[in-house]
C-alpha cells in the first residue's frame, strides 16, 4: 500500500517535469531559433517478492515476482534538426542557417554555438549577437593574397580602419569610339575637335586631358590628333607645370607626354567610305547595258568584255574612279564600293581586305593605339594606352560623334579608380562578407565559419540561445567548416524561427494533465485504503 502511495508521487513528479519542458516550449514559441525538448519516462526499479525458477521434470517453471516503485523522468531530447520557419526582416545581417551547422560565438572566455543569426556590427566594428553581444567567429583575408585563410576562427572585426576605404586605382587604358565626318566644321577648322579624357592617378585624384582632332587630307581620310591640354581638379594646367619645372617649350612638353610622328601630332588615317546612290546600270561608251558575270567576275555589252579594272580603275585597296576610256560617267568613285553590293551586282573584289568607313591605323600601318606618357609627370601617374580601333568614318549629317573615355570598353578594364568610401556590406551564401565602395570596388572582408558535430543533440543548453559542448557531443577543433561543405547555406534578411509545433505541445499537455491527474488518484485512493486500515481498530 505504501508503494502505491510513493509510486503516485513519483508520478506526479515526472509529468510535472513534463509539464515544465511543454510550458518551456510554449514560452518560447517566437524566440529566434528557438529548438523544442520533449521528454522521455523510464521506470525507476522493481522489488522482487520472490525470483524465477526454471521448468522441471514434475513441474513448469514459475516467473518472477515483481512490483515496480514508479517512474522517473529518463531524458529530455532536444528536436535540433528540424527547422524552424522563416521570418523575413529585411536587415542584411539577419542570417539564416541551414542545415546541421552552427554559428560559432564567443562570450569573451570560451567559444560557443548559436542557430540564432541575427547580428549586427558593434561601436569596435565587429560582428556580434543583438542579444547579448557575443563576437561572430570566422576567418580573416590573407593580406597577401586576398583570400579567405582558413586557420583558427577569430573575431571578425569587419568595420576597422582599413576596410573603410578602397584604394584607387590609376587609369591605364582609353578608348576612342564614335563617328568621325568628313565634312564636319570643327573637324575641319584651325582648333580642330576637341577630345577630353578624365582620368585618375594612383593617389585617386581625378584630371582631364585635352585633344584636338584635325582633318589633314580629308578626301583620303587622314587626320592628326593632338595633345592641347592637361589640367587638375581645380582647372589648373599640368601640362603648363610639367613645361616650366623641366625647361622646356610648350610643344616639347606635349611631344614627351604624347610621343608624334610630326613634331606633337600623332596622324591617323580611317579606311576610304563609300556613299551608295540608286544607279543600277552601268553603260559602255557606245551607251549599251553592261551585265555582271558572277562566274567569271566580268562585265559584258553582249558582244565586248570586260574587267573589273576596266570598268573601275582599280588601284591598290581602292576605287579611284570609273575607267572613262571603256565606260559612260555615270558617277564619281566616291558615289561606289568595290567590297559589296554594287549597283545591283554582287562583286568578290576585295584586295585589302579593308571595311569602308572603319578605322585603318594611327602612327605606323598596323597599329591600333597609341601611348600617352602620363608617367613623365611624376610616379603617381602611369601611361595610359589609348585604343582608336572602334572609330569610324561616316557620313553622319556633318555631325562628328567621336569620344574619349577612361577604360578599355571591351575588356571593361583600366579605367582606374578614385579612392572609395564603404558604402554597403553584405555576406554570401557561403558565409563571405563583402564591403562595396562607392568607386565601384568590392572587396571580400572576411567568412564566417560554423561549427558541425557528430551528436549535436548532445550540446548543453546555456540559455541565451547558445550551446556548448559536452562529452556526448563531440568537440569543436577551433577552425570550423564552410556552410556549403555539407549542403547548407546562410541565408541574408530572414531569421530562423522556433520550432515550436502548438499543436503537438497542446496535446502533450492533455496527456500528460490526465496522467497527472490519475496519478493523485492513486494518493488519494491508497489513502483510503489506510483509513480503512485504521478503521479496523475503532
Amino acid at each position: 500500500m505504501m508503494r502505491a502511495l510513493y509510486a503516485g508521487v513519483s508520478g506526479l513528479k515526472t509529468h510535472q517535469t513534463k509539464m515544465d519542458v511543454i510550458g518551456n516550449n510554449i514560452a518560447n514559441v517566437n524566440t529566434v531559433a528557438f529548438k523544442s525538448s520533449s521528454t522521455a519516462f523510464s521506470e525507476i526499479m522493481y522489488q522482487n517478492m520472490s525470483g524465477a525458477s526454471g521448468a522441471t521434470a514434475t513441474k513448469g517453471g514459475v516467473n518472477a515476482k515483481q512490483i515496480g516503485l514508479g517512474v522517473t523522468t529518463g531524458s529530455t531530447s532536444i528536436n535540433i534538426s528540424s527547422p524552424g520557419a522563416t521570418q523575413t526582416t529585411g536587415d542584411g545581417w539577419d542570417l539564416r542557417i541551414t542545415g546541421d551547422s552552427f554559428f560559432v560565438v564567443n562570450n569573451g572566455s570560451e567559444n560557443l554555438f548559436t542557430k540564432a543569426g541575427a547580428f549586427y556590427v558593434d561601436g569596435a566594428g565587429n560582428l556580434a549577437t543583438k542579444a547579448n553581444g557575443y563576437n561572430v567567429m570566422g576567418w580573416q583575408v590573407d593580406p597577401d593574397t586576398g583570400e579567405i585563410r582558413k586557420d583558427t576562427v577569430s573575431v571578425l572585426n569587419i568595420m576597422n580602419e582599413k576596410n573603410l576605404t578602397s584604394p584607387p586605382e590609376a587609369t591605364t587604358q582609353a578608348t576612342v569610339s564614335g563617328v568621325l565626318d568628313i565634312h564636319n566644321k570643327q573637324v575641319n577648322s584651325d582648333n580642330g575637335y576637341t577630345l577630353s579624357l578624365s582620368f585618375y592617378d594612383g593617389l585617386g585624384y581625378i584630371y582631364t586631358a585635352k585633344f584636338a582632332v584635325k582633318a589633314i587630307d580629308s578626301e583620303e581620310k587622314n587626320y592628326s590628333v593632338e595633345l592641347t591640354d592637361i589640367t587638375d581638379s581645380t582647372n589648373r594646367s599640368i601640362l603648363n607645370d610639367y613645361a616650366a619645372q623641366n625647361n622646356l617649350t610648350l610643344n616639347e612638353a606635349k611631344a614627351n607626354l604624347f610621343g608624334a610622328e610630326t613634331n606633337v601630332t600623332r596622324n591617323f588615317k580611317m579606311a576610304q567610305g563609300f556613299t551608295w546612290v540608286s544607279q543600277t546600270v552601268i553603260r559602255d561608251k557606245d551607251n549599251n547595258e553592261l551585265t555582271y558575270n558572277d562566274a567569271d567576275k566580268t562585265y559584258s555589252n553582249g558582244t565586248v568584255t570586260y574587267s573589273v579594272t576596266d570598268v573601275f580603275g582599280v588601284t591598290g585597296n581602292q576605287v579611284q574612279q570609273f575607267n572613262v576610256n571603256n565606260i559612260t560617267q555615270v558617277g564619281t568613285s566616291a558615289n561606289y564600293a568595290h567590297t559589296d553590293q554594287i549597283i545591283g551586282y554582287e562583286l568578290d573584289y576585295n584586295q585589302g581586305g579593308i571595311n569602308p568607313g572603319t578605322f585603318n591605323y594611327i602612327g605606323t600601318a598596323g597599329n591600333n593605339s597609341v601611348g600617352f606618357n602620363m608617367g613623365a609627370l611624376g610616379t603617381q601617374f602611369q601611361n595610359i594606352n589609348i585604343d582608336f580601333s572602334t572609330s569610324t568614318c561616316y557620313e553622319n549629317g556633318d555631325n562628328c560623334t567621336l569620344d574619349l573615355v577612361k577604360g578599355d570598353v571591351s575588356k571593361l578594364n583600366g579605367a582606374g579608380k578614385k579612392l572609395g568610401d564603404l558604402t554597403g556590406l553584405n555576406v554570401a551564401e557561403d558565409g563571405r562578407i563583402f564591403g562595396t565602395y562607392d568607386n565601384g570596388n568590392t572587396t571580400l572582408l572576411g567568412q564566417i565559419a560554423v561549427a558541425v558535430f557528430a551528436n549535436p543533440s548532445g550540446l548543453e543548453k546555456l540559455g541565451d540561445n547558445c550551446y556548448r559542448t559536452t562529452l556526448n557531443s563531440g568537440d569543436f577543433d577551433g577552425i570550423g567548416q564552410e556552410i556549403t561543405a555539407d549542403g547548407g547555406k546562410m541565408t541574408s534578411g530572414v531569421l530562423e524561427m522556433s520550432n515550436v509545433d502548438l499543436s503537438t505541445e497542446f496535446t502533450e499537455m492533455i496527456t500528460t494533465q490526465r496522467g497527472f491527474q490519475a496519478n493523485s488518484r492513486i494518493i488519494t485512493t491508497s489513502d483510503t485504503l489506510l483509513e480503512e486500515l485504521v478503521n479496523l481498530k475503532r
